[in-house]
């Protein structure tokens, strides 16, 4: 089985419990186990290659270019995290049938659990980091509505949003530091940058990419500052707290340092974050967790020391760190999950994990006490248990790490910490399991059956087993994921007896120190209790509130919904921008003369000039405003006839005749004049703004069109290949519909879009208050008795074969001449729009039944087909294809798929224009301006009854 199917089978599987849960929970819980199953099984036949010091790889080119690679590696380390992901999620599955109750959602739950599942096996297995990246946002997404699960209780509403909040800022952060590293590697691929070891740590930008990326894994796995949020993701089922806790989520982090350890251990900064984090992780999560009364509060503080612990030894930098840190994870994984199960049996069967309420279960509980007991003294590091052979490798190898210079300061305070994990350890046991018996225990307590405490059993058997037998159950697996870790091949040494060492002296201090403060533990809680100190949730609470707030007052000065103020800030921002960098660059000298300026253009520029500046004086009229702008589109479309452009001339124009129509009947409904709102320092203010950015934009024009590039123009690219790649002489329609085509497909499909919004704007004015509004409104001035001149009726049906004719003509000429889709839609729109101005709405619907809808969805799909046909040849998207025929008593002629193309742009242009032209009409009838019989047209709108017209 491939990494990449490995890795696809859990969220394959995800969709399984969610279909199955109807046939019931076992059915949903079976699927799920088996989906974990199989890709365990896939894993495991890997096993053999990994342990002989070989990998397994699978390579996909996903999007080269940007260096993402869907590229999968099974090394020893992956392996290893992999089958604690995957073995662990079996043993919590099991479990998770026989905890959850009745009227919990299993079939989500397992679907929740299995998405997680494949995003942690992704993260250990991606082979290249930007994968990885992706994956690592998963787990959060994933363990967010994991942690959440039960959502009727409001402390994992907010533990899900605390956890997905401290891990999802990490992960941004780590998103820079990855890219950053990718950039020094010059590859994102993980097994090429563990190979530039050198280039990367004598880079300038090793210390900010360590940075970055230590406040991902810092994160996810609960280091100080960042150890509040675990505490509180126990408000989730206890499975989860199981597989989050102890080889999954928070493991993650580790795993990452782990990953990169070959390129970033070995440096003083390393050193000094890392192990200092792990170690002050380690002391504060072991204190705390010392005075916690809830069973899992205290195991997730715990865990917190204990996910420091590891991080001191990797941040040692030392091979014999690296692979007391890899036996710590095993042996962790194992004691912890079966205690995370063992709290959740005493929850499930007693009714409270409260310590304060539950003592004396020794007898009353056997199995779950042996179960409990073992795995906690594992944790506490008492002989013949796996916890107390990776706890002896930790001592020794802080025995000998001095910090800034001192050997004894990392010695005392991991000593401390290893006293107090024993102490807490210690009191899990005597608190739960010894003491008189209760009488008022919540439910009556009893051992559950053995789909609950089977799990745990299973893992404390490997506790037991490793502990004994250190050299044939522990040590092979170590061998093979620390030779991965440090890219040597190792042979860890694990015994029981080290001789009288100092570390078995600290680890003496250790336990006997623990056992004190568990008998003393009464008045050290008072003391606890009474003293002061900063909590965690409530400044994380305050912070949030706090950013909120900002976020909140920025949001509303800046998105108050006034079209002004964005365009101020655009504007702003862009000249800032375009300051910043003149300023930062060199303008050389101008390489271009300047041309002579004949009068004629000349003539048109003041014209210009002076329309666009009546237009600023007297905006307020908006009639005269809308007459400047449709002059100001003129004179342009005449400086495009200028400069040899025939194809933007007849765009320009048409557009302008259809915009100005329509917006003519839009501002029927709006007062003649625009209302003074703003003052005139206001008004000073923006004319300052305009004009720098007229200024900038003139400026910048100017300096280009003056100089010479050293790059070659595009332009010369499209001239040499347009009739040979694209089979046209018109430069400009073969780029629309070729070279380009796909940006005017988008386009289309926006102008399509635009008109259909138009539609509903104007069916929400039809509508309630709108409706009134409209009932009410009544026009400024009086009308004209002849609503329909006869010579206007007289001369635009005339017109109307002639636009056609003209339409189809600029239509078919387009690809070779000035023409195409876009301008023969335009020119066919105003000869319609010229009939429904003459003769009403009414009588022109009567006679041209069509449905503008379907007409723009017709385009937009004729357009795409055409496009999609390139792909039956193994061409580009949009692709044209071209050919010349021959008819008897014809010339030869070209036929171009670009014509479907064109022929899509054709309808939708049509079916936009009129679609917004009858929205307009309704509304206009609708406000009472006809005032005549009606009769429902083909478009369901109310037609105008019109004057007949004779011949």
């Amino acid at each position: 089985m491939t990494p990449a199917l490995i890795v696809a089978l859990p969220f394959l599987g995800a969709l399984l419990p969610g279909l199955l849960i109807r046939a019931g929970r076992n059915v949903a819980a079976l699927a799920a186990g088996c989906t974990t199953a199989l890709a365990l099984l896939g894993l495991l036949l890997h096993l053999p290659v990994v342990m002989a010091g070989g990998t397994v790889s699978a390579r996909f080119d996903w999007l080269p270019q940007l260096g993402l690679n869907a590229n999968f590696r099974i090394d020893g380390l992956g392996m290893l995290f992999a089958t604690m992901i995957l073995g662990i999620g079996l043993l919590i599955i099991i479990y998770a049938r026989f905890y959850l109750a009745k009227n919990d959602p299993v079939g989500q739950f397992y679907t929740y659990l299995l998405l997680f599942q494949g995003a942690m096996v992704g993260i250990v297995l991606s082979d290249n980091i930007l994968l990885l990246l992706v994956f690592w946002e998963l787990t959060s997404l994933s363990s967010f509505l994991l942690i959440g699960y039960w959502k009727h209780l409001p402390e994992g509403r907010q533990g899900a949003r605390m956890a997905l909040t401290v891990t999802g800022m990490g992960g941004l952060a780590m998103i820079a530091g990855m890219l950053i590293l990718g950039g020094i590697a010059g590859s994102y691929d993980i097994s090429e940058i563990l190979q530039h070891k050198e280039a990367i740590q004598a880079s300038p930008y090793y210390l900010p990419a360590l940075i970055l990326i230590l406040l991902g894994a810092f994160t996810k796995s609960a280091q100080f500052p960042f150890h509040f949020w675990l505490p509180h993701a126990m408000a989730a089922p206890t499975p989860v707290s199981a597989y989050l806790h102890s080889a999954t989520m928070v493991k993650a982090g580790l795993f990452l340092m782990a990953r990169l350890w070959p390129v970033l251990s070995g440096t003083p900064e390393w050193f000094y974050i890392v192990a200092t984090v792990g170690l002050v992780t380690m002391l504060i999560g072991a204190k705390i967790a010392l005075f916690k009364d809830d069973l899992k509060s205290l195991l997730a503080f715990s865990t917190v020391s204990h996910l420091g612990l590891i991080t001191l030894l990797l941040g040692l930098g030392t091979e014999a760190g690296a692979v007391a840190a890899v036996f710590h994870i095993i042996n962790h994984a194992t004691f912890k999950a079966a205690l995370f199960m063992s709290a959740g049996i005493i929850d499930h069967e007693v009714g409270s994990r409260d310590l304060k309420y539950i003592g004396g279960l020794r007898k009353l509980m056997p199995i779950t006490f042996v179960i409990a007991t073992l795995a906690a003294l594992s944790m506490a590091g008492i002989p013949l248990l796996n916890g107390f052979l990776s706890k002896e490798m930790m001592l020794e190898e802080v025995s000998h790490t001095a910090w800034a210079g001192n050997p004894w300061i990392v010695s005392l305070l991991a000593t401390i910490a290893a006293l107090f994990s024993a102490a807490y350890s210690f009191r899990f046991i005597s608190h739960s399991f010894f003491g008189p018996q209760r009488t008022d225990y919540p439910n009556k307590p009893h051992d559950p059956g053995f789909g609950l405490w089977g799990a745990p059993a299973f893992l404390v058997v490997l506790v037991v087993l490793i502990g004994l037998m250190p050299m044939t159950f522990g040590a092979p697996f170590v061998d093979m994921a620390a030779g991965a870790v440090t890219g040597n091949a190792v042979h860890a040494h694990i015994k029981l007896w080290h001789g009288l060492t100092p570390a078995l002296l600290m680890s003496v201090i250790a336990v006997l120190g623990g056992l004190a403060l568990v008998l003393s533990h009464a008045p050290l809680n008072r003391l606890w209790e009474a003293t002061p100190r900063p909590e965690a949730k409530r400044i994380f609470d305050a912070l949030m509130s706090a950013v909120s707030r900002v976020a909140q007052d920025l949001t509303n000065t800046l998105h108050n919904g006034a079209m002004t103020r964005y365009l101020l800030i655009f504007s702003i921002t862009t000249v800032a921008a375009g300051i910043w960098a003149f300023m930062g660059g060199q303008l050389g000298e101008p390489t271009r003369a300047m041309m002579p300026i004949s009068i004629i253009p000349l003539l048109g520029w003041v014209m210009l000039i002076a329309a666009t500046g009546c237009m600023v004086a007297f905006h307020r009229n908006r009639l005269l405003a809308l007459v400047l702008i449709g002059i100001v589109g003129l004179i342009v479309s005449v400086a495009f006839v200028y400069f040899s452009a025939p194809d933007l001339a007849l765009t320009q124009i048409s557009v302008e005749v259809v915009t100005v129509v329509l917006l003519l009947l839009a501002l029927n409904f709006l007062p003649k004049k625009t209302i003074v709102e703003s003052h005139r320092s206001k008004r000073l203010f923006d004319m300052a703004v305009a004009s720098v950015c007229g200024i900038g934009i003139g400026g910048l024009i100017y300096a280009l069109m003056r100089r010479d590039f050293a790059f070659p123009s595009i332009s010369e690219y499209h001239l040499a290949n347009s009739y040979t790649g694209g089979g046209g002489h018109n430069v400009v329609n073969v780029i629309l519909v070729d070279f380009r085509g796909y940006d005017t497909y988008g386009e289309i499909i926006v102008l399509g879009i635009a008109a259909l919004a138009i539609f509903a704007l104007t069916e929400v004015l039809m509508n309630g208050e709108g409706l009134r509004k409209l009932i009410a409104w009544k026009p400024d001035q009086n009308r004209a008795g002849d609503k329909h001149p006869l010579m206007l009726v007289v001369v635009t049906r005339m017109m109307m074969p002639v636009a056609l004719t003209v339409g189809l003509f600029i239509f078919l000429r387009g690809h070779n001449a000035p023409g195409g889709g876009f301008i023969a839609g335009l020119v066919v729109a105003i000869a319609l729009v010229m009939q429904y101005m003459a003769s009403g709405f009414a009588w022109t619907q009567e006679r041209l039944r069509v449905y503008y809808h379907v007409l723009i969805g017709l385009g937009v799909i004729t357009a795409g087909i055409t496009g999609l046909g390139a792909w039956f040849a193994d061409r580009p998207f949009l692709t044209s294809a071209f050919g010349y025929f021959k008819i008897p008593g014809l010339e030869k002629f070209e036929l171009a798929t670009a014509m479907g193309f064109d022929t899509g742009v054709f309808l939708t242009v049509i079916g936009a224009v009129m679609l917004s032209l009858a929205s307009l009409s309704r509304l206009a009838r609708r406000a009472g301006s006809s005032g005549e019989d009606d009769s429902t047209g083909a478009t369901g709108i109310n037609p105008v009854v019109t004057p007949k017209v004779e011949g």
